[in-house]
């Protein structure tokens, strides 16, 4: 009997045999053909951006951005073909020339997954050129834009800001990969923005980076007398529990940056802790909900962003417990407004910098002001600026956490 069992499980274990090469085999190519793909967007992306550098290139690129109105429905069919031809069909035709070369020289078969991923916008391309089969290209369909733009792959809203936000931004076309690389993945040229706090020291560190970056700067504060003698700042005065009374100043304004707080450290007495959550909740989401009503319009999702600070007092001790208690409520508030996707509402997760409120900071307001924007151009909705580096990896845990607990037991008014 013994021996029966013994012969029994050999063969199991015979069948059960997993065999390496096969394994590694499958690895390697499944590895290669990731590489593959994610060089083809490269490749792809790249010549897109060179099409907006190169002026013999942009001759041919032109007709791409000439055959759509600001609605993206088409100026002609005839206009359209000829995008497809000169500029599709062309920019998909060398990248599939261009990788089958490197599967020849390289010889991964993996490889030829790549190849095989150009030859599918090489043949779209086709189609709409020789049929004029307009409702295959997805990131033009016509219409107003009802979803904000995604961080993850480019869609129309995406897309639609390189077309009527700048042309020299969002060169994406599927991935945004290299838009993350270059920092076109949001431009402030043209752009007015508007920000609290802006006679503190954070605010007038990003308000002259801003500057700087051709955007238009409204300086909503407290203190006008503080930036008086501000040049290119169009200063507006405004008084904590009156936010209402600036709605027709943010329905002219494309981002709102809030950004003004107080720190009333060891206190917490109930006047401490009416101001902490006066000041640093419940007017930051005032604020929040009288811009979100100026989001109107058939491509407001595209343009409008509010960036809010909720700083590292989200997931770190301050040394100021009712900093930190208003602070992380008003971030998980913040979180459950995000699932309704009326406007990109980006996160600044900030260590402690010097200023008003911490005159301990270890950080200087500059730093911290061009490490905002580096990552604001680079799409980040969650953009986290410290030296801790246990805050790169407890936030992330902590907002996708709250995330999906908000996603599964909350809804919006308008699906109930």
């Amino acid at each position: 009997m013994i021996k029966i069992l013994a012969q029994s499980w050999t063969e199991i274990e015979a069948r059960l045999q997993i065999d390496w090469i096969v394994v590694n085999a499958c690895l390697q190519f499944a590895i290669w053909g990731l590489f593959s793909v994610v060089l083809a967007e490269i490749l792809r992306d790249s010549y897109h951006a060179l099409c907006h550098q190169v002026n013999w290139l942009a001759k041919w690129h032109n007709k791409h951005h000439m055959a759509y109105r600001r609605d993206l429905s088409v100026v002609s069919l005839k206009a359209y073909q000829d995008s497809q031809l000169y500029h599709d069909i062309l920019e998909s035709g060398l990248l599939v020339v261009l990788l089958t070369v490197i599967a020849l020289v390289v010889q991964q078969t993996g490889i030829w997954l790549g190849v095989a991923y150009a030859c599918s916008f090489l043949y779209g391309a086709s189609i709409r050129y020789f049929q004029g089969k307009i409702d295959t290209d997805y990131n033009h369909l016509p219409g107003p834009l009802v979803t904000i733009p995604s961080v993850w792959w480019v869609n129309r809203s995406y897309h639609w800001r390189h077309h009527f936000d700048d042309v020299n931004a969002y060169y994406s076309g599927v991935f945004p990969l290299v838009d993350k690389i270059l920092g076109t993945g949001l431009s402030l040229k043209g752009k007015t923005v508007a920000l609290t706090g802006a006679s503190g020291a954070l605010g007038q560190a990003l308000a002259a980076l801003l500057l700087k970056q051709n955007a238009k700067v409204v300086a909503l504060t407290t203190n006008p007398e503080k930036l008086a003698t501000h040049t290119g700042l169009k200063v507006v005065s405004w008084q904590l529990g009156q936010e209402d009374e600036l709605r027709d100043s943010l329905e002219k304004v494309d981002i709102l940056i809030i950004n003004h707080g107080v720190n009333v450290y060891t206190s917490r007495t109930q006047e401490a802790i009416n101001s902490s959550y006066e000041v640093n909740t419940f007017s930051a989401l005032r604020l929040m909900d009288i811009f979100l009503t100026t989001v109107t319009g058939p491509q407001a999702k595209a343009t409008k962003e509010i960036w809010v600070n909720t700083s590292e007092a989200e997931v770190s001790p301050a040394l100021s417990p009712l900093y930190e208690l208003s602070k992380r409520t008003l971030g998980n508030i913040v979180t459950l407004k995000r699932l309704d996707g009326d406007c990109i509402i980006r996160k600044l997760i900030l260590g402690p910098f010097k200023s008003q409120l911490n005159p301990y900071g270890v950080m200087s307001a500059q730093q911290v002001a061009h490490a905002i924007l580096f990552l604001a151009r680079r799409d980040f909705r969650n953009i986290i600026v410290t030296i801790n580096p246990l805050t790169y990896v407890l936030f992330p845990l902590k907002e996708t956490s709250t995330w999906l607990y908000y996603r599964i037991f909350s809804k919006t008014a308008k699906s109930s």
